[in-house]
């Protein structure tokens, strides 16, 4: 029969709530993933390839079944030989202590032991990393090694790329063995917790609380609060976590209940409150729409852009997770009323796609044109960051920038509200809000890419894809990012609608 390992990432899930154990093991189907998590995985699978050759030479003791799952008892027997050859520097070492298993990223030799070095594709530490790392000193001091250091390994955000990837500069490292020490005394107390977590049929009785927000967004929160009513003041726009919680803890759970209690004061809360409860329709201040409308002008542009962060940047002068653009979208009309026209821009995926869209932007947009976007901090970002890059594209590209408007700006400032918007202003909120039955402007009908992650996820795949493969995902991304602009004319539309 095959052994059940018990690893270091149900310990982080036990750590973070043993209920999250429970039903990781028993409902998993009930897990909701969002959708960079594929992203995210690939991307930790990208860095930790190359944060095995931080010190040299290395063996590497990975091994895999025919279903594609860790081979762990070739890994441990393989590591057992690695360790007692004494092997320099050995990845994904394979350790395990009384059922419980780990598979170290990185084992240093140092100081008459071995190090552990935990490699993380983030720019910053959290604390499920201590705890990631105890749990390994642990399992590996029961097996007999003698642990002389423990480090995080993780990206350098300073780090800028020069046409050679330096992975020395890439990485920092940090020793954090004094913040492990404390976190290993409560392993022991913790395993027995699991033990007793994950032999029972019965769901734990355990409230939810911060805990389902740190370090990471549970996974089953939608099933854990199933009892609450909808909306409840979890769905309050623009007020923290930590603030919902502690009104859930004293019993505000609804809408009716933060109001009976004076919980809310915020204008944008009350008014959501206020709909909600009583069913009220659209409702539009039509003077300050008007107002807003009027800073408009013909030829009037609906921008929109797709980019790219990248954890091991690819092209000079990019720091880690830069933000690059590599696609626009651009609908536009010349007069009130005149023809609606679109462009759109869409880099190769194998360069850099700067340049390019840089010179594109300067040919679609011409100068003093009135551009509207949507949460336009973003694509002013873009817009000045290529201004500063191309000296000689520079005066237009600040041209466009300086010449944006953002059209959340009805939306945060009240002039436009329904029931449906809830507690968020963003596109994908406000869009359905005003259109509910129009397919054309359903996201979901897309086939590919329904996102700004899927987009971001899929664009640097692209170059490794067979032809037809890439032809796809090209009329995904362009069939998206074009929604993007289109949901922005009718917005502006609508708006004009209930200014008259």
């Amino acid at each position: 029969m095959c052994k059940l390992y018990f690893s270091k990432s149900k310990y982080c899930k036990l750590w973070q709530c043993p209920k999250l154990l429970w039903l990781d093991k028993f409902k998993p189907s009930l897990a909701e993933s969002d959708s960079a998590a594929e992203a995210r995985f690939s991307t930790g699978t990208r860095v930790g390839e190359l944060a095995k050759g931080l010190f040299g030479g290395y063996i590497d003791m990975s091994a895999f079944k025919p279903d594609g799952s860790p081979d762990i008892d070739v890994m441990l027997a393989a590591t057992k030989k690695a360790v007692e050859d004494g092997a320099s520097n050995i990845c994904e070492a394979a350790f395990e202590y009384g059922g419980a298993y780990c598979a170290v990223d990185v084992l240093h030799k140092q100081d008459g032991g071995y190090a552990i070095y935990e490699v993380k594709s983030s720019t910053h530490i959290n604390c499920i990393y201590i705890v990631d790392i105890a749990y390994q000193k642990y399992v590996l001091e029961n097996c007999g090694i003698n642990v002389t250091g423990a480090y995080v390994v993780n990206i350098d955000v300073d780090y800028v790329f020069d046409g050679t990837l330096d992975i020395n500069g890439l990485f920092k490292i940090t020793d954090v063995l004094q913040l492990v020490l404390p976190e290993q005394e409560q392993i022991e107390d913790r395993l027995k917790i699991a033990r007793s977590v994950l032999s029972s049929e019965s769901e734990p009785d355990h409230d939810i609380g911060m805990h389902c927000k740190t370090p990471y967004d549970c996974a089953f929160w939608n099933y854990c609060t199933r009892h609450l009513p909808k909306p409840s003041v979890f769905d309050l726009y623009g007020m923290s976590a930590k603030d919902k919680f502690s009104l859930y803890k004293n019993g505000v759970v609804s809408f009716s209940d933060a109001l009976a209690v004076g919980a809310v004061k915020n204008k944008a809360q009350l008014r959501q409150i206020d709909f909600e409860l009583n069913d009220r329709g659209t409702y539009a201040d039509k003077a300050a729409v008007s107002e807003f409308l009027a800073k408009l002008r013909f030829p009037l542009y609906f921008l929109d852009f797709e980019t790219m962060q990248l954890a091991v940047p690819e092209f000079d002068g990019v720091k880690p997770y830069a933000q690059v653009p590599f696609q626009y979208s651009l609908h536009f009309t010349e007069s009130d009323g005149g023809e609606l026209k679109h462009r759109g821009f869409l880099a190769e995926s194998s360069g850099d796609p700067r340049r390019a869209i840089a010179e594109s932007l300067c040919r679609d947009i011409p100068r003093e044109a009135c551009v509207l976007a949507y949460n336009k901090e973003f694509e002013c970002g873009r817009l000045k960051e290529l201004a500063d890059m191309f000296r000689d594209l520079s005066e237009h590209l600040n041209d466009i920038k300086n010449n944006v408007i953002d059209l959340i700006i009805p939306f945060r400032q009240g002039a436009y509200y329904n029931r449906a918007i809830g507690g968020s202003f963003s596109i994908k909120s406000v869009l359905p809000a005003m259109f509910p039955d129009d397919p054309q402007l359903d996201y979901s009908r897309l086939e590919g890419v329904h996102n700004g992650a899927e987009a971001m996820d899929i664009f640097p795949r692209i170059k490794t894809m067979p032809p037809a493969a890439a032809a796809a995902a090209r009329k995904s991304l362009s069939e998206y990012c074009k929604l993007d602009t289109l949901a922005m004319v009718k917005i502006w539309q609508e708006l004009k609608r209930v200014s008259i």
